[in-house]
């Protein structure tokens, strides 16, 4: 199994994870916004990121990466502002959070390395 599929494969987790998480979740005024951002983003992140294995150039490819980096920025975000709402879910959130961390850092990493 080569790393390149352990982080499309992991990728792909993780929105399924907020997915499964945020199904559970009650919508109000206030919950729906936030509940349908971090699905926006954290899906996207293993989106974009199998549009940059599938890239033209190395240029497509860095591009690619960052938005799969800002993306995951952006996820951190609203999860915590998911705290916020659902205090109650603050173990799993945190658990959330810190994957996303982790995939901010891969991507963090893999851009870094693309400057040289």
């Amino acid at each position: 199994m080569s790393q390149t599929y352990d982080l499309e494969e992991r990728t792909g987790k993780f929105g399924e994870a907020i997915i499964i998480f945020c199904k559970k979740l009650p919508e109000n005024a206030i919950s729906k916004p936030l509940i349908s951002q971090v699905v926006r983003s954290a899906t996207s992140i293993g989106a974009n990121y199998q549009e940059a294995n599938g890239a033209s150039s190395k240029k497509d490819f860095r591009n690619k990466i960052c938005i799969c980096r800002k993306e995951s920025q952006e996820t951190k975000h609203w999860i915590r502002m998911l705290n916020q709402c659902f205090p109650k879910d603050k173990e799993e959130l945190r658990l959330l959070w810190r994957e996303v961390q982790e995939l901010t850092l891969i991507f963090q990493k893999i851009v870094s390395s693309l400057k040289h």
